[in-house]
């Protein structure tokens, strides 16, 4: 007789079976299955509770795929100040520390002074709080002394916890049955690339960091489950007896599940702590993730308290910062790419350096103006650097060592992919193709564009198989993906049944998406998506958007006519008649739908810029939450400009607005705003 498996022991088994796989994969880099296999298992779990939803508890493995909307992240008090480390690159610094410490022990009465040093991990700080075991919040540090309530968010992260194994017997004297657990999601190196290839070229992360601390604030926790983030744990505290060492605390974090990177060391002498520093400024670069220093704790915790803190940083801790590397290489040539607007960008080919922990081989250089600026021409010796230890840039020319046989810069005269002779703008840096309909780069770019995470979101449509279509003509504008049959997929290199059905499925979902995030899709040049809400508000059908003059357009707010001439160059064009009738054979969202409802109304007719990276939002994020509250988002500043968002370094717009007598918040006043 067959034994029959009963729906608790089945549901018990799969959890178990997720958990290890998750363990295997983000604490041990070891995994045995496929995503697609990891997947399939939750798929089942997911499957079989809601068939019995009774059995559904807090710390099952379903609970991490997110779904919850979050409109608003309550404020929420910190039990204690989450403290920022005082940062140093000097190591003279980091030794007058070591013996600023020395000293205040030795007052003390205490002659030891041992410390833990800690991989430094470039990530956001966030506080867990545990309640008898089981994860009830989550928080951001945000000013030190209260923080954003972010719980939903963090419950996806594979790597917390949601429930704490054997709680009762490691915490038996806690009174109040709560610990507290600090420390940083990060995204590791595969999972940053992954998510910036699936953006738009404009929107794309400058590092992981920027990437964390804009998908922490998302409102969607589904779609922060997709960008697989991770969780380090450095500090515990509960509310009853802890370990006395953070030597110990970084232990006891193990045995509760956590991951606390486990590259750290005790040190009982200042040279200690140099060939720790010496030894990871190598091998950090292998690390599957971004480490950009080396933290130093005390390790008696108890001496944490007496030795105290400034406003801002404890005195028993400091974090040094490895300075960016930078490497000296040779220009060999400059080489120009198109982009889906045709704008002409050159681009370094170096002799291969090895940078940071990658072979750097190939530079951008924006535009003519900054090979202008840098002075840089063919076979000079340039010193690179990493921005952000990501991305490489030519920083200066070593003009003491410029060969004989060096050779200016040469702006081309015709399009390197069609053969079009160039056009430069008045007043614009860049110059253009202008073979719009039949510049294959140009219809490539536009394709990666239209199916882009924030535009119709197409995500089986990548790069490759965009080639492809392209370059056999398939497809020669958007509206043609709608037309392509599964037969012929199919026949298309590393493409099969199943990858056709993919896709033609993904594209039948794309037109559910709205009338707004069409026209951003469409790529109009000048038309971000703060534009298309505008046009979508102010025109709400395709028809009425093609029929209206330069002169209402640049009526509507924040348009202006260089906006409006670019709308109406796109309608005005011979192939615009049967482009439109197109999408809509295609079924496309051609008209808008019920408005959304205001969140509030506390930006109200503010126009509003955001200049400078900022540590808590994604640009697109933070445009979203001005909208949301009857805001408008603008590209440029102007007297009629209400507000300005300064983040770090925010350039030459800053400067603008400070003369204009504009008004200038930080983020953390833009939050406060919110």
């Amino acid at each position: 007789m067959t034994d029959i498996i009963r729906p608790t022991d089945a549901i018990a088994e799969l959890r178990k079976e997720i958990e290890r796989h998750n363990h295997l994969y983000y604490l041990e880099a070891k995994p045995e299955i496929s995503d697609y296999d990891f997947d399939k298992l939750l798929e089942k779990l997911i499957a079989l509770e809601r068939q019995y939803p009774d059995l559904i508890t807090p710390d099952s493995p379903s609970q991490r795929v997110g779904g919850t909307i979050t409109r608003v992240f309550p404020s929420v008090q910190h039990r204690e100040p989450m403290l920022s480390l005082s940062n140093t690159y000097s190591r003279g610094e980091l030794e007058e520390f070591y013996n600023r410490v020395r000293k205040l022990l030795i007052l003390e009465g205490v002659h030891e002074q041992e410390m833990v040093a800690e991989l430094k991990f470039d990530g956001v700080a966030v506080s867990l709080l545990y309640r008898k075991g089981l994860l009830v919040r989550g928080a951001t540090r945000g000013d030190g002394l209260q923080g954003d309530d972010i719980t939903a968010n963090i419950k996806t992260i594979p790597t917390i916890p949601l429930r704490l194994p054997d709680f009762g017997s490691l915490f038996a004297e806690s009174e109040e049955n709560e610990i507290e657990i600090r420390g940083e999601v990060f995204m590791r190196k595969e999972d940053f690339e992954q998510l910036n290839d699936s953006r738009p070229e404009e929107d794309r992360f400058a590092n992981p960091r920027n990437a964390t601390a804009g998908t922490l604030k998302l409102q969607d926790s589904a779609e922060v489950a997709r960008r697989k983030m991770c969780f380090v744990a450095y500090y515990l505290k509960d509310s009853g007896a802890e370990a006395p060492t953070q030597l110990q605390r970084l232990r006891q974090l193990e045995k509760l599940g956590f991951y606390t990177g486990g590259h750290y060391r005790l040190c009982r002498e200042l040279d200690d702590i140099s060939k720790f520093i010496e030894e990871w400024n190598e091998k950090r670069w292998k690390l599957p993730y971004e480490t950009d220093g080396v933290v130093l704790k005390l390790n008696n915790v108890r001496l944490w308290e007496k030795l105290g803190a400034t406003a801002k940083s404890p005195r028993w801790a400091i974090a040094y910062k490895y300075p960016a590397q930078q490497a000296k290489t040779v220009l060999h040539a400059v080489v120009f790419q198109v982009g889906r607007l045709g704008s002409i960008t050159p681009v370094a080919e170096l002799e291969p350096v090895f940078l940071a922990g990658s072979t750097v081989s190939r530079s951008t250089l924006h535009n003519f103006d900054e090979i202008e600026r840098l002075g840089v021409m063919l076979h000079d010796r340039v010193i690179i650097e990493k921005s952000g230890e990501v991305i490489p840039k030519v920083l200066s020319v070593v003009l003491d060592e410029r060969p004989s046989n060096a050779e200016a810069v040469q702006v081309p005269a015709v399009c390197p992919e069609c053969g079009t002779p160039l056009e430069r703008p008045e007043n614009e840096v860049s110059y253009y193709c202008p073979n719009e309909d039949n510049c294959p780069a140009q219809i490539r770019g536009r394709m990666l564009h239209f199916a882009s995470r924030d535009a119709m979101d197409i995500k089986t449509l990548g790069k490759a198989l965009v080639d492809q279509l392209v370059d056999i003509g398939l497809v020669k504008d958007v509206g043609d993906l709608y037309f392509l049959q599964e037969p012929q997929l199919e026949r298309l290199e590393r493409m099969g049944r199943k990858s056709a059905q993919n896709l033609v499925r993904a594209l039948e979902e794309s037109r559910e998406k709205s009338y707004e995030r069409l026209l951003y899709a469409l790529g109009i040049r000048h038309v971000g998506r703060a534009t298309a809400r505008e046009l979508a508000s102010a025109y709400p059908s395709f028809d009425a958007l093609s029929q209206a003059s330069e002169e209402e357009l640049a009526t509507v707010p924040d348009i202006g006519p260089v906006v409006a001439r670019s709308i109406c160059d796109f309608f005005s064009k011979s192939s615009a008649p049967a482009f439109i009738e197109k999408l809509k054979k295609a079924g496309l969202p051609l008209s808008a739908s019920e408005p959304k409802e205001q969140v509030n109304s506390n930006f109200e007719g503010l126009s509003v810029l955001f200049t400078g990276g900022l540590d808590r939002y994604d640009r697109p994020t933070a445009s979203e939450l001005v909208l949301q509250r009857g805001g408008r988002v603008v590209s440029s500043v102007s007297k009629k400009t209400g507000l300005v968002v300064a983040g770090h370094e925010p350039g030459s717009k800053l400067d603008k607005a400070i003369k204009l007598g504009v008004r200038v918040v930080s983020e953390d006043e833009f939050e406060a705003m919110l």
